[in-house]
């Protein structure tokens, strides 16, 4: 065969077959490769004391409320306030025509005077009886009549007494004070307005607004698991804890109030009872009527556990999960429960403990198995939400 002649190709196709084998035993040969670490952010749970709260509707209602009235008919002369002002405990607020009262207590006094008068007469009368009697110039029966006719006299002033009285009084309802100290709303009646007693129309209405309550409602499915975590011991009981006050467009009112008063029925149309907060209202900021909600405290959970709310996904079926760096470094996916969030972090139930490493970044380039290089969250953020109390106590269901 010439030097200068080609492989037949047989031969070609033995030779590229060999090559081929020889290429695929050294790639079974070669050790495989350890997928790279993935870098990821994890939160290290750390037990602690967590108040848990409960934000609720509400509406503000004045601390007194009273309807002026008068009581005694007569013709308004003057009003002596200035509509939507502070009045003061005692202070007039409308004068009446008190001509007709005036003449009655007049009377009632002249009457007093010849009660009096009869008085004298009669104790006279009765110690020249008695000393006759003594004498027996006079029978018996007729110093027992100068008696009695003292005893009538006596009487009389009483009851003149007591006429008097009451002319004074009907005379003075003729100017009808402010009951209590507040700010007085519009007045119903203008001067020349004839008024009655026990009309049902009230004349102006006095509100005392500092301090001022805030009405609340809770349902009473709360109340009842509320109750269970305590007896069981899951929560700790916070009677006396402040009460943060939010106004309609979610700013804070500058006072904390004060819870005074839980109903102990339960509104069968609503299933919820009422609940009640003393708050200050100095700079009466506060008004009657107006949409507030209360953060109230309803326990403590005595070794919680708080995750960041991106730690924490849920499957199709709605099951809560956390990633979670194993003791191998690679990812585990936990189960776990949850039932409220306190700020921006999920309250851990189950499926977690002290000391595990939950990945809050990164998850999109994970899962189960997937070697990691941990890095802890700084932890400036949660230095915040501690200094802030109304980021750390708002919880939610």
């Amino acid at each position: 065969m010439s030097l200068h002649s080609r492989p037949s190709r047989p031969a070609l196709l033995g030779l590229v077959s060999s090559a081929c084998l020889v290429l695929a035993c050294r790639e079974e040969a070669a050790p495989q490769r350890e997928p790279e670490a993935v870098p990821v952010t994890v939160v290290t749970l750390k037990a602690e004391s967590v108040l848990l709260t409960r934000e609720l509707p509400g509406r503000t209602s004045a601390f007194l409320v009273a309807e002026v009235r008068p009581q005694v008919n007569g013709i308004v002369e003057r009003r002596l306030f200035t509509e939507g002002g502070l009045v003061k405990e005692g202070q007039p607020l409308y004068q009446l025509n008190d001509a007709t009262h005036r003449a009655d207590s007049n009377s009632a006094k002249a009457a007093l005077d010849r009660a009096q008068a009869t008085l004298t007469s009669a104790e006279l009368n009765a110690k020249r009886s008695a000393e006759l009697a003594r004498e027996e110039v006079v029978v018996a029966a007729d110093n027992e009549k100068a008696i009695a006719a003292l005893r009538q006299a006596e009487a009389d002033v009483k009851a003149a007494q007591a006429a008097v009285q009451r002319g004074g009084v009907m005379l003075g309802f003729a100017r009808i004070s402010s009951p209590i100290s507040g700010r007085i709303g519009k007045s119903s009646v203008t001067q020349g307005a004839l008024v009655t007693a026990n009309q049902p129309q009230a004349l102006a209405v006095v509100q005392q607004l500092d301090p001022i309550y805030v009405d609340v409602t809770q349902s009473s499915g709360e109340l009842l698991r509320l109750r269970k975590e305590v007896s069981s011991g899951t929560l700790e009981r916070t009677d006396g804890t402040p009460v943060t006050i939010l106004l309609e467009d979610g700013s804070r009112y500058g006072h904390d109030g004060k819870l005074t008063f839980s109903d102990v029925t339960v509104d069968p149309g609503t299933g919820s009872f009422a609940l009640r907060v003393l708050v200050p209202n100095p700079d009466h900021l506060l008004l009657p009527g107006m949409y507030v909600r209360a953060r109230i405290g309803s326990g403590v959970r005595q070794q919680g556990l708080l995750v960041p709310q991106q730690g924490i996904a849920r499957d199709p079926k709605g099951n809560a999960r956390a990633m979670v760096v194993g003791k191998d470094g690679k990812v585990e996916a936990r189960e776990v429960t949850v039932s409220r969030t306190v700020g921006d972090r999920w309250l851990v139930d189950s499926g977690l403990v002290e000391g595990d490493k939950v990945i809050v970044e990164g998850l999109q380039k994970i899962q189960p198995g997937t070697p990691v290089q941990p890095t802890e969250a700084s932890t400036d953020g949660a230095k915040q939400g501690e200094a802030d109390p109304a980021a750390q106590a708002r919880t939610q269901e």
